[in-house]
């Protein structure tokens, strides 16, 4: 294991954004064996120190390969377009739109069944992002396209966490 290799050659599958998560879920746990401290107990503490460090190396690296959005979030940054989400916040009017039409209907939503409509659509939305930045990763490897995508993702992720915890609130 190198520690100058980026997630894709630590996990040894290629650089792109379509994964296996089977694959990935296995490969994390050979890592993790091959690098946990107990291994390295009868080497002494400098070992057990270094596998530690792998651990957790290995461990974010899962973390962000794992998971779509933090993948093709990666991606982006190691094709040289990365997403600045903290300083760059403009975003298409129609998908501010939508934004704005979601919090309308999340703030006139009486029943679960409202809620659950509304969780139907932000839910089609972001299957429909996903694959957008799924073929412009992986098919067209435009990642200025790629990170308007994430973007967007981003809020809608930000949103369905604020409809969860409408639902929350509906039940208590």
């Amino acid at each position: 294991m190198n520690l100058q290799s980026n997630d894709f050659e630590l996990f040894g599958v290629p650089q792109r954004f379509a994964q296996d998560r089977a694959a990935l879920d296995a490969r994390w746990k050979d890592l993790q064996r091959e690098a946990h401290p107990d291994k390295f107990a009868a080497q002494g503490a400098a070992a057990q120190r270094v596998a530690m460090q792998w651990s957790v190396r290995i461990n974010e690296a899962y973390q962000r390969l794992k998971d779509p959005l933090k993948r093709a979030a990666y991606l982006c940054e190691l094709g040289g377009a990365p997403i600045n989400a903290h300083s760059n916040t403009a975003m298409p009017g129609a998908f501010l739109m939508q934004q704005m039409q979601w919090r309308e209907w999340l703030d006139e939503a009486q029943d679960t069944q409202a809620l659950d409509a509304l969780r139907d659509n932000v839910n089609a939305a972001q299957r429909d992002l996903i694959q957008a930045c799924a073929r412009q990763l992986d098919e067209l490897h435009d990642t200025s396209a790629a990170v308007q995508s994430v973007r967007s993702l981003m809020f809608i992720e930000k949103f369905a966490h604020d409809l969860e915890l409408a639902f929350d609130k509906l039940e208590t």
